[in-house]
């Protein structure tokens, strides 16, 4: 069955974990478009109140009534098998569909660019829709995450353009068909969907050579994993963009600070390397300069001008929770999403550059597999902290490995030389850096929001102090 939004319309979708960033910004473009959507999740947060706030439904708690009452159920990857709803909806739903079809529905509407790899596909897709929305392109958009320049996660809008962030975890993305693709960069992770490196390369080959004719792929010319794609993908256009000399968009590094960073950029054309211009950025470090000159390729194959790139780098705010600072009675805390091991090697990188007087990192491990399969490289990334506290992980519905938990993971950062803590618990953790941090350090925050709230309420502690103390 061929579908379109004309086939939605007319039609009430319902939305299992409609709370999820992604799903979240899948309900947004439908009501935007004239369809009647509803969802549910396990729990209350900031996004369910705003989508209320939004005139869409939402109920907390999953049943099976939901898929009785609703015409398409639409699923995520991460809805478990067992969850009733799911279930129920496997056998009863008049139409099921994956969140990655019904955004394949969304992507055909436009000529969109998909945007997709490892690290840093929310921050290219946000940096690149910000750059078009300057130029006075009213870009479209659907990113899983919350941009402030942007002020949601999802928009429809007159532009011919949709920039959408194209999630390669559970291969769903081969369901997506955009005219213009990024890969950013490829490394193992998701490692309850991916057996190794090869299978990834596989699967993100098939995505590029299912684009429609064509079609223009960006890729990085730094990055092995995404070589090894480009390399064997033998239809469309391709451009290449990174630090490299043979680079088609090519990035020269002027300065780098933990609060900002500038760069010169340059583009091959038939008569050779031109200077495109010297842009700042006040998001830092040096991986978002990387970011910038993926988002910059597309910007100029779609011809937006040198002045209106530099207009909206130099304004562009990043993601929240993407190294996300906050600064407290003299301490710096930042927020940052990332769980793998190459990404956190990069923050902390980033971090240093602020010269801490001790620079901490604070981690909360995701999946038996990712800890089993990247322990070294772990150990490696956190060697560039002065001490780590890890926290108890979150499986995320994994079965366990033997001899593989937190406290396993915990010593073999210790093995490294690293000073390591085990905190399980979250309050603990607030109460050790209190009495811990000093002025001029800093902390990093590795995980996801309940670790995010431990900082907002430390970061609110220090000020409280600093106020008693006069």
């Amino acid at each position: 069955m061929t579908m379109s939004l004309d086939s939605l319309k007319g039609k009430k979708v319902h939305l299992l974990g409609i709370g999820g960033i992604g799903v979240s910004a899948i309900a947004r473009f439908l009501k935007a478009q004239g369809v009647e959507v509803n969802g549910c999740d396990v729990r209350e947060s900031t996004l369910t109140t705003a989508l209320r706030s939004e005139g869409i439904r939402v109920d907390i708690g999953h049943r099976p009534s939901h898929v009785d009452e609703n015409d398409v159920i639409v699923y995520s990857t991460a809805i478990p098998a067992e969850n009733p709803e799911f279930a129920y909806a496997k056998e009863h739903a008049r139409l099921l569909l994956h969140r990655s079809e019904v955004l394949s529905i969304i992507v055909d509407q436009f000529e969109s660019v998909g945007v997709t790899g490892t690290n840093g596909k929310g921050t290219v897709s946000a940096m690149l829709t910000w750059i078009l929305e300057t130029a006075g392109r009213d870009p479209s958009f659907y990113i899983g995450g919350l941009s402030p320049n942007l002020k949601t996660n999802a928009r429809v809008s007159s532009g011919p353009n949709l920039v959408a962030e194209l999630d390669e975890s559970d291969g769903s993305l081969l369901n997506i068909h955009p005219k213009f693709a990024v890969l950013n960069n490829l490394e193992l992770d998701h490692l309850n969907y991916y057996k190794s490196l090869d299978h990834a390369v596989e699967t993100l080959l098939a995505f590029f050579q299912n684009l429609p004719e064509g079609s223009t792929c960006f890729f990085n010319a730094d990055d092995e994993g995404t070589l090894s794609v480009a390399r064997q993908l033998e239809c469309h256009s391709k451009v290449f963009f990174g630090r490299n000399l043979e680079a088609d968009v090519r990035y020269e590094p002027l300065e780098t600070t933990n609060t900002f960073s500038r760069f010169r950029l340059f583009a091959r054309t038939a008569e050779g390397e031109t200077e495109v211009g010297v842009f700042t950025l006040k998001v830092p470090g040096s991986y978002n300069m990387e970011n910038a000159a993926a988002a910059c390729a597309v910007a100029l194959t779609l011809g937006v001008s040198s002045e209106a790139i530099a207009t909206a780098l130099e304004s562009f705010q990043g993601l929240n929770n993407r190294y996300t600072v906050v600064e407290a009675a003299g301490r710096t805390l930042v927020k940052d999403y990332m769980s793998h091991p190459m990404g956190i090697r990069k923050v902390l990188d980033t971090a240093r550059l602020g010269n801490p007087g001790t620079l901490y990192a604070v981690f909360k491990p995701y999946r038996y597999t990712m800890i089993n399969y990247h322990v070294e490289n772990y150990a490696d990334a956190f060697s560039k902290c002065d001490e780590v506290i890890v926290t108890e992980m979150w499986e995320a519905g994994e079965d366990p490995i033997p001899g593989v938990d937190t406290q396993w993971l915990a010593g073999r950062i210790a093995k490294a030389g690293v000073r390591v803590k085990y905190i399980k618990e979250m309050p603990p953790i607030a109460d050790y850096l209190a009495k811990s941090q000093k002025r001029g350090d800093c902390v990093v925050f590795f995980g996801g929001n309940d670790l995010f709230e431990v900082a907002d309420g430390l970061a609110k502690r220090f000020e409280v102090e600093a106020d008693a103390e006069g």
